[in-house]
């Protein structure tokens, strides 16, 4: 009993100052995207060459260039009895390279999917699909930031 106590508070003293700090977003968007070159669907495009630019930074010291590869892909989930589409499976695939000067430091295959139910009216269905668009960039344009972060300054 004594010595599991002495073991337990022996760890609990070594790793209680362990050197762990929390890391800002802030200082991991330390990069500038000056370029960015999309192919494929427009709606997606365009929301992620928003969503990219608004995060990038002017002043960070790594400048990046962004190619971009979007394919958009709807498909039926569910039909109901009357053999009525009920449900719609929406799929965005980005094939992302990261560029510095010319060289080609990564390359992100990412696919995000979200189903939408269908409205009792075509502008309700064009609504939920809009809106999971929406929310598949803003997804992806986190995941693409969150990669962008990690690649190490050496790397640039």
């Amino acid at each position: 009993m004594i010595k599991t106590l002495i073991f337990s508070l022996t760890i609990i003293i070594l790793t209680y100052s362990c050197g762990f700090s929390v890391v800002k977003k802030t200082d991991l968007q330390n990069f500038h995207i000056t370029k960015i070159d999309t192919v494929g669907d427009s709606k997606v495009n365009f929301n992620l060459k928003n969503k990219l630019n608004f995060n990038s930074t002017s002043s960070g010291n790594r400048k990046i260039n962004l190619n971009i590869k979007t394919n958009k892909n709807k498909t039926v989930k569910e039909k109901n009895s009357k053999n009525e589409i009920t449900k719609y499976l929406l799929s965005i695939n980005l094939i992302v390279k990261i560029e510095n000067a010319g060289k080609l430091l990564k390359t992100l295959n990412i696919t995000e999917q979200l189903d939408f139910n269908v409205g009792s009216q075509y502008s309700q269905t064009i609504n939920n699909e809009n809106e999971a668009v929406k929310l598949l960039t803003n997804s992806l344009v986190d995941k693409i930031i969150r990669e962008i972060s990690l690649l190490k300054i050496n790397d640039l």
